[in-house]
């Protein structure tokens, strides 16, 4: 069997709805071919590109058409591609904890690696670059409550922001926020609502 035809029959055997990525078919030939023969497929409507090197075999509803994978499956995909680190931008941040009702409409992600957008269906998800600092404890619930801090900036942390943030974590993931790197700021309000809420 040939190249094309092998990453052709493996290509059928993925989940629909599950990304991918071309390094899946390193060990069946040259970078060339698996490209060559992806961008075939693509061309024939088998798979659909999402980013470089990211695809999927879309599933499909009569009601609604393709049904792209949901945004958090591509991004642990390209986080183990591109060896990255992703986490939620802090508009996002504060709303899952509660600290605002407004809901992004356009999702946003810090990376540490280069800034870029990418869909998926009809849907625009941006990848912004920021400092590694910035990406402490990435996709842990401590480190959502640090993406939050850096959003909400010096002047608008205090004892309530604190507060909620501490009632969305455990005691356990709470010591770990205090004892991350982070300005001195954070570290003072941190250390202020330690100093301030009444004792149990």
């Amino acid at each position: 069997m040939s190249v094309a035809k092998t990453i052709r029959h493996q290509v059928l055997q993925v989940r629909r709805g599950k990304p991918f990525t071309n390094k899946a078919f390193l060990k069946l030939g040259s970078r060339a071919s698996i490209d060559k023969t992806l961008s075939r497929l693509v061309g024939e409507g088998v798979i659909q590109r999402i980013t470089r090197g990211v695809f999927v075999r879309p599933r499909h509803c009569r009601f609604i058409g393709s049904v792209m994978p949901d945004v958090t499956e591509v991004l642990k995909v390209i986080t183990r591609n591109q060896g990255e680190i992703v986490q939620v931008q802090g508009a996002e941040a504060v709303h899952r904890l509660g600290l605002s009702t407004q809901v992004p409409v356009t999702p946003v992600f810090y990376t540490s690696g280069p800034s870029r957008e990418f869909r998926i269906g009809n849907l625009v998800v941006k990848l912004r670059h920021t400092s590694r600092r910035k990406l402490h404890l990435a996709g842990q619930r401590p480190g959502l409550a640090l993406t939050a801090l850096w959003y909400l900036g010096k002047n608008n942390v205090d004892t309530r922001v604190v507060g909620v943030i501490r009632n969305r974590l455990t005691a356990q993931e709470f010591d770990r926020l205090k004892h991350t790197d982070m300005p001195g700021w954070m570290t003072a309000a941190l250390a202020k609502y330690d100093r301030d809420a009444p004792c149990a």
